[in-house]
């Protein structure tokens, strides 16, 4: 259905880590497919890295993205810390800290927006919620947040900021569902930095945004709907592809070795970009797919710092001949890696994942099971969502032992469990059947398009 949008321009307002780019940078895709001129600002770096990381999909060929690079502080962060028992990407808040920078250039831009367009439209991500604020001085523009994460994790978020125990009887999440706190979570010093933007989002927002869809957490989107009668939800997601044609660069050198495998019978093993994982635990990782015998492919890499492009991570060790000994068995990438067109191969039986939203989306989209091994953030809920709601996954290391190595051995049995188990087997089953149902609600007709629809309506008014 086209949709009519003459006079409505909309501005995307990342927040500079790789998850909240990706996602917002899909969303720009699916917006521009409409008809609609979908302006992407960042740094020159963060806009670089964005484009250089999709997969799925070539932003230079689409005429209606225009990104915008402004000015950005020197910003020094620190290495991150591989061996910290908070797993929290601390190295990282400078950089999110000085996203404030942008209020001005984006002030300019919006108004010059204003003058050739009848509405201009602010999507900013929550960490981003200034560009809420710049909005609300322009005549005709409005702001919309994108919740980088679950409907599950927000209505917890929710409910303990209501003062409320979560898992009380008569709440809204099963009681069998372990304890976890955001206190534990986030430092002080993002707490502090999240109210801000909490504050901002909600003086001036018109609505909030989801990467989810019905298939997933209709119950939880409709409770968050309920705690905030004031706001307008979409619930638009996947934002990534799913169907994937012919690409603009050579096909990675992971997916010609997956067209050689058996169906289903690689894992794939990531942790994302936020995320440095300590010597003696990569050996444990190590041991355990080795004595796993499961075809893999394990994306090894240090955590993102500010510039991608001018600071050397470290170079991960792994144990001595690890390589040489597994052979055609299994692949260590240590660049970058196309992660969606893995995830969608027909090899791949199973995902090891941190459980960010960004993967678990991807993973659940695709029809993947997940081992699920959460770091930080929202990641621990996520977890829940995936292994104790949607029972498509399982739990490699549970929260409370956050601060524990994990053994070869708990590496290894979760693997065979997730890979060669009939109970394995059954999650696969189970994934398959929600990844057909989620690439339905962004077919013609679906839960998700006739969200997209609302949405594009209601800011095309």
């Amino acid at each position: 259905m086209e949709q009519q949008t003459s006079g409505v321009a909309v501005v995307m307002v990342p927040l500079a880590a790789q998850g909240h780019l990706n996602q917002l940078l899909h969303l720009t895709r699916i917006i521009s497919t409409r008809g609609l001129p979908v302006h992407f600002i960042g740094s020159a770096t963060h806009n670089r890295q964005a484009k250089d990381r999709v997969h799925g999909w070539d932003p230079s060929t689409t005429s209606n993205i225009h990104f915008h690079d402004f000015q950005f502080p020197q910003v020094v962060t620190p290495p991150p810390d591989p061996h910290a028992t908070n797993k929290f990407p601390s190295h990282l808040l400078p950089l999110f800290e000085a996203g404030v920078h942008f209020r001005e250039p984006l002030g300019q831009l919006l108004r010059a927006l204003s003058t050739t367009n009848r509405r201009v439209v602010v999507v900013h991500d929550s960490s981003m919620a200034f560009a809420a604020h710049e909005a609300s001085f322009v005549s005709n523009a409005e702001a919309y947040n994108f919740i980088p994460c679950s409907a599950f994790t927000v209505l917890h978020f929710i409910w303990e900021m209501m003062g409320k125990p979560a898992y009380e009887e008569g709440s809204l999440f099963p009681e069998e569902l372990p304890r976890i706190s955001f206190g534990e979570i986030f430092s002080e010093r993002f707490q502090k930095f999240s109210t801000q933007n909490t504050e901002w989002s909600n003086l001036y927002c018109a609505g909030d945004i989801y990467n989810t869809c019905n298939a997933i957490e209709a119950k939880y989107v409709n409770l968050v709907a309920q705690t905030q009668p004031h706001k307008k939800i979409w619930a638009i997601g996947p934002f990534n592809p799913v169907i994937f044609g012919s690409t603009r660069t050579p096909r990675h050198r992971c997916l010609e070795w997956l067209d050689k495998q058996p169906p289903s019978s690689v894992i794939y093993v990531s942790f994302g970009t936020m995320t440095s994982i300590a010597d003696d635990q990569i050996a444990e990782l190590a041991i355990g797919l080795e004595r796993s015998e499961q075809k893999f492919i394990w994306v090894l890499r240090d955590a993102d710092r500010g510039d991608i492009y001018t600071e050397e991570g470290r170079k991960v060790q792994l144990p001595d001949g690890f390589e040489e000994r597994i052979g055609v068995v299994g692949m260590v990438v240590r660049d970058w890696a196309p992660q969606v067109q893995i995830l969608a191969h027909p090899s791949t039986g199973g995902f090891m994942s941190h459980c960010g939203w960004n993967s678990t989306m991807e993973s659940l989209s695709l029809g993947v099971p997940i081992a699920a091994w959460p770091m930080h953030s929202d990641q621990p809920r996520n977890a829940l969502l995936v292994t104790d709601i949607l029972k498509v996954g399982l739990v490699v290391r549970d929260w409370e032992s956050r601060k524990d190595l994990i053994s070869s051995d708990i590496i290894e049995s979760s693997i065979k469990k997730l890979m060669v188990s009939e109970e394995g087997n059954m999650m696969r089953k189970k994934a398959h059947e929600l990844g057909a149902n989620i690439r339905e609600a962004i077919s013609e007709g679906g839960t998700s398009v006739i969200q997209l629809e609302s949405f594009l309506s209601h800011i095309s008014r």
